[in-house]
């Protein structure tokens, strides 16, 4: 693959984008099943994920400031090992026996080999493009990674629920497999463009990591659109880590099945749903000129699909009324990437993207212990109704940030005056010409 232009640089952003999630998702759908068939409890399950969450609180920062000053290249390889490592202990941790403590230290160093990735490949395509001259339409490219990432998360379910049947451990070490594939192929592949990295010394890597990380905060704090947005990322994924790992015993109670291969069938349903969301974008683009209004519609849709899953009863209605959870988190993915990338200065970008992530994965900790307890004490049901009850808190931070009037907020490439039908629903009518912006954001372990 040649990464000497714009095209060619996406095309390696696909490929990597979508082996890294192909190996993530092979577990995915069978994480819990996994899990509980080690020995853990429902809570004890929760606790394990969320010390996997709390990983990725503790060292979204350091990592970031690692991929801003090393490279996105090197640490996107990084993160391959790290998480082929820690996916490969879960294996040894369940045929060992082990307990709740030993599967929460492998989540934790799990949760440091995602925060290798998060923020940094993004940062990568971002400042490659533009390195490159690139003038087309952010939230396309995000659209488009988002479709090939969920046709590989698609692959990944399906393939993890038949592996699972075989046996639970067979699908974690395919994964470490791919992972290392994937290592291969960013070595071969990926090349810094539009960003120099620097060497550090250890003895100037705790000064130049709070030096990065206080201008990176500072830099989130002082954007008020970056500002709301980590509001909004402490909500959505306080709710969604949850949702995504209880659903697995939930469906699988509700058909009265014990068939692993299911709950690989509904993941690929949840991928399928997501790729969707991500084709919609482009065609709500053309009505809706503001991102915000996108937002606003697929959170409020997540909040509802959310309360609607916890009160269904029949497995069959449960799929499709959570297949629209999949859609919002399409729909809203790529527009809050494009929105965010154009508001972040280069040298910052992937330790700003990585702060939001460590914010929004703080929500993560606290959702999944309470609605964790919330659920083993009451039942799943109520865990996803009081989930719609907190996503929908959502929706005044991004008015919030809509009353901002920023520039970003319109997506560039759709004609001006469109946004009527946007107005009819309520939401307030695009005034100006498609502005041009200026240069200054996975679930399961």
């Amino acid at each position: 693959m040649d990464s000497s232009d714009a095209a060619g640089i996406q095309r390696i952003y696909f490929t990597i984008s979508g082996l890294y999630t192909l190996a993530a998702s092979l577990i995915w759908g069978v994480n819990t099943l996994f899990l509980l068939d080690a020995g853990l409890n429902l809570f004890e399950t929760f606790v394990a994920n969320a010390f996997f969450t709390a990983g990725m609180v503790i060292f979204e920062i350091p990592t970031g400031v690692f991929a801003d000053t090393r490279g996105r290249r090197f640490s996107f390889m990084v993160s391959n090992a790290t998480v082929a490592l820690g996916t490969l202990g879960y294996v040894w941790a369940a045929a060992a026996g082990a307990g709740v403590i030993t599967f929460s230290l492998i989540s934790v160093f799990l949760g440091l080999g995602y925060t290798f990735y998060s923020g940094a490949v993004e940062a990568w395509l971002v400042d490659a493009l533009q390195a490159r001259g690139f003038e087309g339409n952010l939230d396309s490219v995000f659209a488009r990674g988002g479709i090939v990432t969920g046709a590989a998360m698609l692959i990944g379910t399906v393939g993890g629920g038949l592996l699972g049947d075989i046996n639970l451990a067979v699908p974690f070490v395919v994964r470490a497999v791919l992972l290392i594939v994937g290592l291969v192929v960013a070595a071969w592949g990926m090349r810094d463009l539009g960003f120099s990295p620097r060497t550090l010394r250890l003895t100037t890597v705790p000064a130049e990591m709070a030096k990065v990380a206080r201008e990176s905060i500072a830099g989130s704090w002082r954007v008020p659109a970056i500002r709301r947005f980590l509001g909004v990322s402490v909500i959505e994924v306080g709710v969604l880590f949850w949702a995504w790992y209880a659903w697995q015993p939930y469906i699988l109670e509700l058909a009265a099945m014990d068939a692993v291969w299911l709950a690989g069938v509904v993941a690929a349903i949840a991928a399928l749903s997501i790729m969707a969301g991500n084709a919609l974008v482009s065609f709500f683009s053309r009505y809706c000129t503001k991102r915000t209004t996108l937002l606003v519609w697929a959170h409020a849709v997540r909040a509802a699909a959310l309360v609607g899953f916890g009160l269904v009863d029949n497995p069959v209605l449960a799929v499709a009324v959570f297949s629209l959870v999949g859609a919002s988190l399409g729909v809203a993915g790529p527009v809050k990437q494009a929105y965010l990338h154009q508001v972040i200065a280069t040298e910052q970008r992937a330790s700003v993207i990585s702060f939001d992530s460590m914010v929004g994965n703080i929500g993560g900790v606290g959702g999944q212990i309470g609605l964790g307890a919330l659920s083993n004490a009451v039942s799943i049901p109520a865990g996803y109704v009081t989930c719609g009850a907190v996503q929908i808190l959502s929706v005044p931070l991004i008015l919030a940030i809509r009353r901002l009037q920023d520039s970003v907020d319109h997506i560039t490439g759709t004609k001006a005056g469109v946004d009527s039908s946007c107005a009819a629903q309520g939401l307030p009518e695009v005034t100006g010409i498609d502005s041009k912006v200026y240069q200054p954001a996975a679930v399961g372990d």
